[in-house]
């Protein structure tokens, strides 16, 4: 659990993704020009993010960022290899390279869609690049090393981003990165249903949509990477109540932009979902705790000196015959 103290609440790690944002625009659908899936405003997003990014404490709201930043940074030093040229997507103000040294990426291209959040806090060479994730600005064949971290929630087309993300990648490259996934958040997200259903009689969608975990090792395999690494983080966090966790939700930039979003949440059934809340989850001290899942990735793009598996059909012994093999003589 990670916390931290405020003047006159003690605020815990946030742990959903609900409710517009100020200056949030009207509800619309729209088709992708891809014909892809469009589940997402993307220009929402951008200012959701600029907005939060504005804020004069916004350093408040950067703990959980900077917490799974340094634990993607600690996958990239697992590898024990130097990366002369690396690249970290929606990295805002590097939150995975204030964890990297520069005995470990001697050059950094720093991007995320909000100037207002694309800030340099490391001693590595840094380059800042205003760019959308769904879009690389940069050749084929060109990094050693692409990073990621809590920003992939929020692609409309994360096979296509995956895509590119192999396409940038040097052979013998690797991609790791992070993202919220799986049954993230199944107690807000039922409460505000209950509390919807009993006051309005129907409920909109008030947490984003997440990938599933079984899904995340298909769609990089999909997009050409190899030697596969798909793990889960199972983290349960508590906080005071409802408002607490919309306030720092909005103070980091990640209130919900998908096009079905309803435009306003009634007082009413705010004060109904905080009540089932508490009354279905609540801990004794008073707070209540929230579920979710943070997703990490390894994917490697094929090289012809990397480790191959063996033929299938070409295995030696059967696993009916494994308490039988003798280990070789010291």
């Amino acid at each position: 659990m990670i916390s931290r103290r405020l003047p006159r609440l003690l605020r815990l790690l946030p742990a959903a993704w609900p409710a517009p944002s100020p200056g949030s625009g009207s509800r619309r659908t729209s088709g992708s020009s891809r014909g892809s899936m469009n589940v997402f405003d993307r220009e929402m997003k951008r200012r959701q993010r600029r907005w939060a990014g504005s804020l004069q404490d916004s350093h408040l709201f950067d703990y959980l960022r900077d917490e799974v930043g340094g634990r993607v940074a600690d996958r990239v030093y697992d590898i024990a290899r130097t990366f002369p040229l690396a690249l970290d997507i929606g990295g805002g103000k590097s939150h995975i390279a204030e964890h990297l040294s520069k005995e470990v990426v001697e050059r950094l291209f720093l991007t995320d869609v909000s100037e207002k959040t694309l800030r340099r806090r490391t001693d590595i060479p840094t380059h800042c690049v205003l760019a959308d994730e769904e879009f690389l600005p940069f050749p084929e064949n060109t990094f050693d090393l692409v990073v990621s971290s809590l920003s992939l929630h929020w692609i409309n087309d994360l096979p296509a981003a995956l895509r590119q993300i192999h396409q940038v990648l040097k052979p013998d490259g690797v991609f790791i990165g992070a993202m919220v996934g799986g049954e993230t958040l199944y107690e807000l997200r039922c409460s505000l249903q209950l509390a919807e259903t009993e006051r309005e009689g129907g409920f909109s969608p008030h947490v984003s949509p997440y990938t599933a975990v079984t899904d995340l090792g298909n769609l990089l395999g999909q997009a050409g990477f190899n030697m596969l690494t798909v793990d889960i983080d199972d983290v349960q966090v508590h906080y005071p109540g409802l408002t607490e966790v919309m306030t720092d939700l909005q103070g980091m930039g990640e209130s919900n932009c998908a096009w079905n979003r309803k435009s306003l949440l009634h007082r009413d059934s705010m004060l109904a979902a905080a009540a089932i809340y508490k009354e279905m989850y609540g801990n004794e001290d008073g707070s209540v705790p929230a579920t979710f899942d943070i997703l990490y990735m390894i994917g490697w793009k094929p090289h012809e000196s990397q480790a191959k598996p063996a033929k299938r059909g070409s295995a030696t012994s059967s696993f009916r015959n494994l308490s039988e093999i003798k280990p070789p003589a010291p």
